[in-house]
């Protein structure tokens, strides 16, 4: 079928223009985020240049190394290389045409030329960030008798002339803005390459320094032909992660190594920092090729990683044209699936083989794992027996909680009558507010085969109270009159048999009341209103809360005898435990501010026991 943009009479086919100036300044002065990105790409460049001299030339015996020279004085930054250099024709080719890369072509040509860097064409361009002019000294392999010098101030003019050969390689030297001066300082020039270059294979010297900013290949690169001892490996390996971990102490490190699916390798740390459920701390640092192209891919680790830190190296991910960021294609998602094995995997090694260190990472990050538990089946069958669950008796592990077959929850922070019936009891009740708690006892609930009773809803008063109805309508009456404040009261019969009252608050009618109350108009989005209401309409209008009568406790069984009795002080024994229910439902309950539900009226309580004492000593 033919294009219709050629089969159109009218249409007249023109080339689309370039602004060159608007282009150069958008590339030159937009392109990265930072300038110091563009230290990173000269560096890469003369990386490349050694790389293809090795290619082209192989079996040449000569010193790989690369220099960066500062002059403070006179404002001027030098980057030396002794790679394959360029001859005259590749200057108008490669150094300058935009968007046209020697090392792409070169890589393309072959798998084994992984360790090029250069993609885009770009990188050149990054010295115009910096300088007011660039030079470029250059002698070519190729052509070893014969010297260039390329000189530019804007990328877009430049001259080349013939100068005398200098030793094979490049020197591109920088005249820096007067914005870029601190470059010109050795300290600056290790913090900056130090963190971008740190896995390039290529000896990198600042200044007139002995020692390479990266000696040392990554332990995940192997020692050659040295086997270290496991203890010596792990230790080494802490090392190097406490050299990218800026703000916790690396407590262990697991491996990432490549599959199938994805090339990176690497390796993850543990933090040593305490976290909560939310906290999120992750930060990896990704090395395309050996050079550094994002220090906190964090999008790479799972969500509910937060407490861990990384470092990988890959040469399939691909990089924007900035080279700080990363295209999400399905080798990201390789590698974002790559880490979760790893992290499931070397969590699981540390706690067979690490104990001591196994201990650490649950004392820190316990509510985390909590949450992670959820996320991944394997994840909750190791942790498990693990972590712990914040109770009314302290963080115990779930194994702890089980009695009279159930395993009980608080839904809410205030205490109140679940936590001192239970803490009676002498039975812990899990904080069910707290991060991760309830979802996670429904699962380990379910796993053993026990029953998750989740206090202050229904079903679970209904699994704590028998109720009874076994008096009358005119005991319930005056049990009403003389011990009720408007709540329902339900005779039945709890553990433990001591207590002879308990108020339940009704927490769904508290819902209800609260959602109705005309202030949450203003706080609360109409939208999300409306549908809140539409459950809570189904919730019946009634009493705010229920009073449960034990009829198994030894008082309240003389009660009623009393009160079948006609006892003379059969109301002011009543009024005592009237008293005992307004303390004890005052226990971990807020004093309310809403006329509609008030709070426990503690000195009232206090003065009817002061007077009913008084009644019944008379």
């Amino acid at each position: 079928m033919q294009d219709p943009m050629f089969s159109t009479p009218a249409a007249e086919i023109r080339r689309a223009g370039v602004d060159l100036n608007g282009l150069m300044t958008v590339l030159g002065k937009h392109l990265y985020s930072t300038p110091m990105v563009a230290l990173r790409e000269l560096v890469q460049n003369a990386h490349d240049s050694i790389i293809r001299r090795r290619i082209e030339q192989p079996g040449i015996e000569c010193v790989s190394r690369i220099d960066v020279q500062v002059d403070a004085a006179a404002g001027v930054l030098r980057i030396t290389d002794t790679g394959a250099g360029l001859t005259r024709q590749e200057i108008h080719d490669y150094l300058a045409t935009v968007g046209v890369g020697y090392t792409r072509g070169l890589r393309q040509e072959g798998e084994d030329n992984d360790g090029l860097i250069g993609m885009f064409g770009l990188g050149f361009l990054s010295a115009f960030v910096l300088a007011r002019r660039v030079s470029v000294r250059t002698t070519s392999y190729q052509a070893p008798e014969l010297g260039h010098l390329y000189v530019s101030s804007n990328a877009e003019q430049y001259t080349v002339s013939d100068v005398p050969a200098r030793a094979i390689g490049t020197e591109v030297e920088l005249e820096l803005h007067p914005d870029f001066l601190p470059l010109a300082n050795e300290a600056r020039l290790h913090e900056v390459l130090g963190r971008y270059c740190a896995l390039l294979s290529e000896p990198i010297f600042i200044g007139a320094a002995a020692e390479a900013i990266n000696p040392e290949p990554p332990p995940w690169r192997g020692q050659g032909d040295v086997a270290l001892h496991p203890v010596q490996a792990r230790r080494q390996a802490l090392q190097f992660a406490a050299r990218f971990e800026h703000d916790f102490e690396p407590i262990v490190t697991m491996p990432l190594q490549s599959d199938g699916s994805s090339d990176a390798i690497g390796m993850l740390w543990v933090q040593d920092g305490a976290t909560y459920g939310t906290s999120d701390n992750r930060n990896l640092s990704v090395f395309v090729r050996g050079m550094l192209l994002d220090d906190d891919a964090r999008d790479l680790l799972p969500p509910w990683a937060g407490f861990i830190g990384g470092v990988i190296e890959s040469s399939k991910l691909t990089p924007t044209a900035s080279r700080e960021d990363l295209q999400r294609d399905d080798h990201y998602r390789a590698v974002q699936h790559a880490l979760l094995e790893a992290l499931i995997d070397g969590l699981a090694d540390v706690a067979r083989q690490q104990p001591e260190a196994w201990r650490r990472v649950l004392s820190r990050h316990n509510e985390a794992l909590l949450g992670a538990a959820l996320c991944d089946e394997r994840l909750f069958d190791l942790l498990l027996e693990h972590v712990r669950v914040p109770t009314s008796q302290g963080d115990l592990p779930a194994s702890a909680l089980p009695a009279r077959g159930a395993v009980h929850v608080i839904l809410d922070n205030g205490g109140g009558f679940e936590e001192m019936l239970f803490r009676a009891m002498g039975v812990p009740v899990a904080h069910g507010h707290r991060y991760a708690v309830v979802p996670f006892l429904r699962r380990w609930a379910q796993a053993k085969g026990l029953r998750l009773v989740e206090l202050g809803t229904e079903q679970g008063n209904r699994a704590l109270f028998r109720t009874d109805d076994s008096l009358d309508d005119a005991q319930l009456a005056w049990l009403r009159e003389h011990l009720g404040d408007g709540e329902q009261l339900l005779p039945a019969r709890f553990s433990p048999e001591a207590l002879p009252v308990v108020v339940v608050p009704d927490r769904e009618a508290e819902l209800k009341q609260r959602l109705e109350d005309d202030e949450n108009d203003k706080r609360v989005s109409m939208a999300a209103l409306r549908l809140a209401r539409q459950f809570t309409a189904r919730i019946e209008a009634r009493a705010p809360s229920r009073l449960y009568l034990n009829l198994d406790n030894p008082a309240v069984q003389a009660l009623l005898q009393a009160q079948r009795d006609g006892h003379p002080q059969a109301a002011s024994a009543a009024r005592l435990l009237r008293s005992l229910k307004i303390i004890v439902s005052a226990q971990g309950r807020p004093l309310q501010r809403s006329t509609a539900t008030p709070g426990p009226d503690l000195n009232g309580a206090f003065t009817d026991i002061a007077g009913a004492l008084q009644q019944m000593l008379r």
